[in-house]
């Protein structure tokens, strides 16, 4: 796939926190209501002033990478202004998609099934976005709208020049999760099958000159997600053949060229089904991407920074934990995220840790479980944060 216009900076690998921390964040931020309103009415198949919604979309990247620049974050995106979902987005780009695949309750819910329905009554999940499922074969049907999504990013970060930008594209293993395979003979068939049309977008985001980030919340999420009752044993190898999958997707990538983000639902629940860290941490560090994007300040997932000193982690890869929640209301300290960056820097070469979220703040537009101007302001606290980090780690050199 060809891309014009291409980035306007020469290409160069994933940056590091050399003097200070760096800060970023998962890919998705809150649509302005304009917006939010035209990619709802396309989704539910309403007439939509295909002109108008290419301008708002344009018009809506210019101003979240404004916004994430001036406010102090480094590593920036497009806040996915112009996607319905971080996953189903590819049903607008793909072949083989039809019908309502439903929505898949997560085991954590199933077993307090009241709260479940406290969260449909109260809009906490989004029950309306289309989920279609696989109904033949998966095929690229059209290209545009990537080449639209490089096109605005491009120019948006020409105008406000980040320190680095990055681009979103799932994972063939979470495409499997939300849009289930009614076609293929097995699990293995339907992902070998996203992997190939996916490698496409993955190789247009870098030819493009950003940062590739895969979102793969099937390493964690899909345990409770989509296979609640085989044992954790048996997961792993489902979980690595999705690894697999991926790295055959991005060989022609360098993969200080890519990062990945893993997560185990962006939604309030009791998420005591989760599979810890500590069972998949190996196989994830097997995917090629360089980048590792991990839960690190939400209640269930916190304590799992203690992984980083029980294994040791390959020279090449960089950890971005989350140090700022994406699905509570409060605004953290900015020295509750200092604290939470040094006990990676503890560990892990602090040239190696940059400060992210645990998950996008957006993952489905019009559902967001933060207040967008809180969301904001969690991310001024992690400006902030940072910024305290590095004047400890570095002895003071930033301040």
């Amino acid at each position: 796939m060809q891309v014009q216009p291409s980035f306007p900076y020469d290409k160069q690998d994933m940056r590091l926190s050399t003097d200070r921390i760096l800060t970023t964040h998962v890919g998705s931020l809150p649509r302005p209501p304009e917006l939010l309103d035209l990619l709802l009415a396309k989704d539910a198949g309403s007439s939509v002033d295909q002109s108008a919604l290419r301008i708002c979309i344009r018009d809506s990247v210019e101003r979240i990478v404004q916004y994430q620049v001036d406010l102090g974050i480094d590593v920036v995106s497009d806040g996915e202004m112009s996607k319905i979902g971080y996953s189903t987005y590819l049903k607008d780009r793909l072949n083989g998609f039809e019908g309502e695949g439903g929505r898949r309750v997560p085991r954590d819910l199933q077993e307090f099934p009241e709260y479940s329905q406290h969260l449909i009554e109260t809009g906490g999940v989004p029950v309306g976005l289309k989920r279609p499922l696989c109904k033949g074969p998966v095929t690229i049907r059209d290209e545009e709208p990537l080449r639209t999504d490089i096109t605005n990013l491009c120019a948006a970060v020409e105008q406000h020049t980040p320190t680095e930008t990055f681009m979103n594209a799932a994972s063939p293993g979470v495409v499997a999760v939300f849009m289930r395979n009614d076609y293929y003979p097995s699990h293995e068939a339907y992902l070998e099958a996203l992997g190939k049309v996916m490698q496409v977008e993955y190789e247009a985001i870098i030819e493009a000159g950003f940062i590739l980030q895969i979102d793969a919340p099937d390493m964690a999420m899909g345990r409770h997600m989509l296979w609640p009752d085989i044992s954790n044993v048996e997961f792993r190898k489902i979980a690595a053949l999705q690894i697999e999958v991926l790295n055959q997707a991005t060989a022609n990538i360098a993969p200080e060229l890519m990062r990945m983000h893993i997560c185990w639902g962006n939604y309030q629940g009791p998420h005591h089904c989760d599979i810890p860290f500590s069972e998949i941490v190996d196989i994830v560090l097997n995917a090629r991407p360089a980048g590792l994007l991990i839960e690190g300040a939400n209640p269930r997932h916190e304590h799992e920074w203690e992984v980083f000193s029980e294994i040791k982690i390959p020279d090449d890869k960089i950890i971005i934990p989350g140090v700022i929640d994406s699905t509570s209301n409060f605004i953290e300290h900015p020295r509750l995220v200092a604290q939470r960056i040094q006990r990676y820097t503890n560990l892990v070469d602090r040239e190696r840790v940059l400060a992210g979220a645990d998950c996008g703040f957006s993952t489905f537009a019009g559902f967001p479980q933060v207040h967008p101007k809180i969301a904001w302001a969690k991310f001024k606290s992690l400006v902030e944060g940072a910024r305290l980090a590095s004047d400890r780690i570095w002895g003071g050199k930033n301040s």
